[in-house]
């Protein structure tokens, strides 16, 4: 590939990164000025992007938001991770044993999206059709994912706007920083109401075979049922299937 093409590929990821559950529609003017691209560069770009499905554009408006082969490729990518086959069993057992809802969240840096989500009455939800994509400071899962990041990849996700979705959303980076050096220490990580009032959420680290944190397993449910004395039980819950999964996933901790 030649340097010329490397370039348009990386504007293309530049252009996608824009987009966010905040930014679902954005015009060209919006994209250039957040990219410091010529406009006709910016639509020249996204002009090829519609035309590979890549985007969608808006019919009266000169808006685009992101297109249905991106969907696809997600859902291909979902499918066929090892996360989702070796946890199964992780996920169904923990249900079983918490009384609650479990989610199985993947981490790209900025966010915890769940892929997978089973409700004590045996309810599987299928989220290889509707993902759930939230901040990543703004839940458990997020939250311990993010602590066990190489500390330049935190710096980064604290330089952004903490935006508060709830009245307990931890908005302030010091705060949170501080937060992350608990869940290190303690290696599980709280939603104390942080995302939707009433809901309370506990969630431990799943790392892959280098040994690195992508994902994280979660327990979560009406605040009265998932807070006070009845934490550290969960906490040691989530843990032990965290721990499990890692393991099925070819993690060696250090002896």
């Amino acid at each position: 590939m030649s340097s010329e093409n490397l370039k348009s590929l990386a504007k293309v990821v530049a252009i996608l990164d824009c987009f966010s559950e905040y930014d679902r529609k954005l015009s060209v003017s919006e994209i250039a000025k957040r990219l410091d691209l010529p406009r006709p560069t910016v639509h020249r770009i996204m002009r090829t992007m519609r035309d590979l499905g890549m985007v969608e554009q808006e019919r009266e408006r000169d808006q685009y938001r992101l297109g249905m082969k991106l969907f696809e490729l997600g859902t291909t990518v979902l499918a066929s991770m090892d996360l989702h086959r070796e946890a199964k069993d992780s996920v169904e057992a923990l249900t079983r044993a918490s009384g609650q809802t479990v989610h199985l969240s993947v981490f790209d840096g900025k966010s915890s999206t769940v892929i997978n989500r089973t409700d004590p009455d045996g309810r599987r939800v299928n989220t290889l059709i509707v993902l759930e994509s939230s901040p990543a400071h703004a839940t458990a899962s997020g939250k311990v994912a993010l602590a066990f990041q190489p500390a330049a990849a935190i710096d980064r996700f604290l330089a952004r706007k903490l935006v508060r979705l709830a009245p307990n959303t931890i908005c302030d980076p010091d705060l949170l920083k501080a937060e992350l050096t608990k869940i290190r220490r303690t290696g599980y990580a709280l939603d104390d109401e942080e995302l939707t009032p009433g809901t309370s959420c506990v969630a431990a680290p799943i790392r892959n075979s280098q040994g690195s944190v992508f994902a994280a397993i979660s327990v979560s449910g009406d605040t009265e049922k998932v807070s006070g004395d009845r934490i550290p039980a969960f906490a040691e819950l989530v843990t032990h299937h965290a721990n499990t999964v890692s393991l099925r996933l070819g993690f060696r901790p250090e002896t």
